[in-house]
C-alpha cells in the first residue's frame, strides 16, 4: 500500500510537469502568431489582409481539431464500420456553412466563383477519394493531424504540394496525351507570348478544355428577381440544405436506425421514435456537431470579412495590394495570385511545390496554372499558405492544451502510403479543381451544384479505396501466415 502511494506520488508531479509543458508550448504558439500579427501591422497596416487568412486559419485549425474532424475518417467509418458518425458531422457544417454564406451573398461580399461542369470533377472526385482513404486523411485532416504531431500526415502534405506542381507544369511531352481538339481551341485562345499552351496535358486541359466549359449556382439559374429569394431558396434551400436532409436520411437508414431499434426495443418504430433515433443519430458526438456548427459559422465569416477588405481597398485580387505595397515578385502574368477570399486548400500547396521547384532551377512560370493565374509568391506573404500554417498551428495549439499532442513517427508502410496516396490527391485536386474543401464543402454551400459531383466521386473513390485497402490487409495476412 505504501509504495503504491509512493508511486502515485512521484507520478502526479511528472503528469503535471508534462501538462505543463503542453500548456507552455500552446502558449508559445499563439504568441509566436500575435507577434507576427504585431510584426506585419506595424510595418503595413494592409497587411491585415493577409492576417484575416492566418487567423481564420488558426479558428479552422481548433475546430478540426477539436472534432476530429475528416472527410477522410467520414468515408472509411461509412464503409469499414459503418458509423455515420463524421458524415452527418460535414452534413451539418455544410447546411450552417450554405446560410452564412447566404448571408454573404446578399450583403454584397461574396467572393465565390462557380465551377465549370464537366467530366473533369467526377473523375478528379474519385482519384481524390481513393487516394485519401490510403493516407489517412483528406486535405484538411491531413492539416489538423499534422498539427498533433503526425509525421506520415506531414508526408502527405509533401506528396500534395509536389505532384500538383510536377502536374500542373508536366512539359511538351505530354502533349500526344491530349486530344487535338483541346489543342486547337487553346490555339485560339490568343494566350500571352511568355506562356506556351502546348507545352503539356495540363495546359491544353485548362485552356482547350475548361475554358470552354460554364457554370453557375441554383440561384443564378432561378433568376426570379429577387436576390433573397435566389440566394436562401435556391443556393441554400435548394442547392444545399435539402440534399443534406435527403443524405441524412440515407445515413439513418444505412447505418444508424438498426441499431438504435434493437437497443431501445422497438419492434413499430413511430415516427416519433424515428424522429427521436435521427436527433441521436445528429448528436451521437457533440465534439463532431459542434466543430460543424462551427466551421460553418467561421467559413461564412471568412467571405464577408475578406469581400468587405477587398472593398475597403479597391481590389479584385490580393496580387493588386502585393503589387502596390511594392511586392512583384511570384505574382502571375495578370499580376494576380491565388486569392479564393474563403476557405480553400490545395492550390496554396501547389504554389509551395512551384515555389520550391523555381528555386530550384526549374521554370514553372511558363503554364497556365502559375504563370496566368496563380503565381508563386513567397511563402511568407502567401495568404492562403499561411491559412494552411494557421490550421497546422490551431490544431497544435488544442493538441497541446488538450494533452492530445504526440509525434508520431511512421513506418515505411506507412509512409509509402502517405506518399503515393498524397500523390493521388494532387492530382484528383487539379482534375477536379479542388479538394473536399474547395470543390465540395465551399461548392455546395454556396449553391453550386459541382460540389454534389465531386463528392458523388470521392465517395466512389473511397468505396473503391477500402475494397482495394481491405484486400492488401487480407493479402498481407495470408504472405503473413504462410510466412509462419
Amino acid at each position: 500500500m505504501s509504495s503504491n502511494a509512493t508511486h502515485s506520488t512521484a507520478a502526479a508531479p511528472q503528469r503535471s510537469l508534462l501538462a505543463h509543458r503542453g500548456g507552455y508550448t500552446a502558449i508559445g504558439i499563439s504568441t509566436l502568431v500575435a507577434l507576427f500579427s504585431v510584426i506585419m501591422l506595424m510595418m503595413d497596416t494592409r497587411w491585415v489582409y493577409l492576417l484575416v487568412y492566418v487567423w481564420f486559419g488558426v479558428a479552422y485549425g481548433v475546430f478540426l481539431q477539436y472534432g476530429r474532424f475528416c472527410m477522410a475518417s467520414a468515408v472509411r467509418d461509412l464503409f469499414a464500420v459503418k458509423v455515420p458518425r463524421m458524415a452527418v458531422g460535414v452534413m451539418i457544417a455544410t447546411a450552417l456553412f450554405s446560410l452564412t454564406a447566404g448571408i454573404v451573398t446578399v450583403s454584397g461580399y461574396s467572393t465565390f466563383h462557380p465551377h465549370p461542369l464537366g467530366w473533369h470533377i467526377i473523375i478528379g472526385g474519385l482519384i481524390f477519394g481513393f487516394g485519401m482513404v490510403f493516407t489517412g486523411g483528406c486535405a484538411s485532416g491531413s492539416l489538423y493531424k499534422s498539427g498533433e504531431g503526425n509525421v506520415g500526415s506531414m508526408l502527405v502534405l509533401v506528396s500534395i504540394s509536389f505532384s500538383q506542381a510536377l502536374f500542373a507544369d508536366l512539359g511538351s511531352w505530354s502533349n500526344k496525351l491530349a486530344p487535338a481538339s483541346w489543342a486547337a481551341s487553346a490555339a485560339e485562345k490568343g494566350m500571352p507570348e511568355e506562356l506556351s499552351v502546348t507545352d503539356g496535358w495540363f495546359d491544353q486541359f485548362m485552356a482547350g478544355y475548361i475554358w470552354d466549359l460554364s457554370g453557375g449556382t441554383v440561384g443564378q439559374w432561378m433568376e426570379s428577381g429577387n436576390v433573397w429569394i435566389d440566394v436562401f431558396i435556391g443556393n441554400a434551400l435548394l442547392g444545399a440544405i435539402l440534399p443534406t436532409i435527403v443524405l441524412l436520411c440515407i445515413l439513418y437508414m444505412a447505418t444508424y436506425r438498426k441499431g438504435y431499434v434493437r437497443r431501445n426495443k422497438l419492434e413499430s418504430p413511430s415516427m416519433g421514435d424515428e424522429l427521436r433515433g435521427f436527433w441521436a443519430m445528429m448528436t451521437s458526438s457533440k465534439n463532431t456537431a459542434l466543430a460543424g456548427l462551427g466551421l460553418g459559422v467561421f467559413a461564412g465569416l471568412q467571405m464577408w470579412v475578406t469581400g468587405a477588405l477587398r472593398e475597403h481597398y479597391q481590389i479584385f485580387n490580393f496580387g493588386e495590394l502585393l503589387s502596390k505595397m511594392g511586392h512583384t515578385d511570384g505574382l502571375s502574368i495578370q499580376q494576380t495570385v491565388f486569392d479564393p477570399g474563403y476557405w480553400y486548400i490545395t492550390t496554396q500547396e501547389a504554389q509551395l511545390g512551384g515555389w520550391i521547384m523555381d528555386k530550384m532551377g526549374r521554370d514553372v512560370m511558363d503554364n497556365v496554372f502559375f504563370g496566368l493565374n496563380n503565381g508563386i509568391p513567397n511563402p511568407f506573404i502567401n495568404a492562403p499558405l499561411l491559412m494552411s500554417v494557421g490550421i497546422i498551428l490551431g490544431a497544435a495549439v488544442l493538441a497541446l492544451t488538450r494533452r492530445e499532442f504526440k509525434w508520431k513517427m511512421p513506418s515505411l508502410e506507412t509512409a509509402i502510403f502517405a506518399l503515393v496516396g498524397g500523390a493521388l490527391m494532387g492530382i484528383g485536386a487539379r482534375l477536379g479543381m479542388g479538394c473536399n474543401v474547395g470543390a465540395f464543402f465551399a461548392a455546395v454551400t454556396n449553391g453550386d451544384l459541382t460540389g454534389w459531383i465531386f463528392l458523388a466521386g470521392m465517395t466512389l473513390g473511397g468505396l473503391l479505396g477500402v475494397k482495394a485497402f481491405n484486400l492488401w490487409l487480407e493479402r498481407k495476412s495470408i504472405g503473413d501466415e504462410f510466412d509462419i
